[in-house]
């Protein structure tokens, strides 16, 4: 009885040590580890070697023969603000001192080309904005009507956000607005906002 268990922890012991061989792991493929205190962004280029490659790459130094190198597409046009600028193109001010902290909130989402998750086939965002204005004269008196002629997305309550998560933009209209109110139009990375304050 006992020969036959040392012979099974013995195939065992050998099995898995060949696998650990054979496969070898993170470590035994080549990738870098990063010491323990090396901060968050250490670990994550310790973790991903390509990537590191390809931001090399893109930086101008050379790769290497077997660098990989990522292709990036043309970055959409006028997307560089969304989110960072009001409608005006001014910088949204500073929060006022009694501004909440954190908000309840819905929102009407209207996509254009070139937003966050939004088709190929989406309309122009000229288009987009002049439909969220005609959507944010709705919402003040119906919000539930506007958000049914909104795209995929928008909703009545998306529940609680704090402060600090949202671009400056849309973060200023919701955290400006009084608990019921609707903001008009803003510009976001996803598409235009049309934002209304629950709590």
């Amino acid at each position: 009885m006992q020969r036959s268990t040392a012979v099974i922890y013995t195939l065992f012991f050998t099995g898995a040590l060949a696998f650990v061989i054979t496969h070898g792991g993170a470590k035994g493929r080549g990738a870098a580890s990063a010491p323990a205190d090396a901060g968050a962004d250490a670990a994550d280029a310790a973790a991903s070697p390509a990537t590191a490659a390809a931001d090399d790459a893109d930086a101008g130094s050379d790769a290497g023969a077997e660098g990989i190198v990522q292709e990036r597409g043309p970055e959409p046009a006028g997307r560089s603000d969304a989110g960072v600028t009001l409608l005006s193109g001014e910088a949204p001010p500073s929060l006022p001192a009694e501004a909440p902290k954190k908000v309840r909130f819905g929102v009407v989402l209207i996509q254009y080309r070139g937003a966050q998750g939004a088709a190929p086939t989406a309309r122009s965002k000229d288009a987009a904005l002049a439909l969220a204005r005609e959507l944010a004269e709705v919402a003040k008196t119906d919000f539930k009507a506007a958000i049914e002629k909104g795209d995929k997305g928008s909703t009545d309550d998306l529940g609680y956000i704090p402060r600090g998560v949202l671009e400056p933009a849309p973060e200023y209209e919701l955290f400006s607005l009084s608990k019921g109110g609707v903001s008009g139009p803003v510009d976001t990375p996803r598409g235009f906002w049309i934002a209304r304050r629950i709590e």
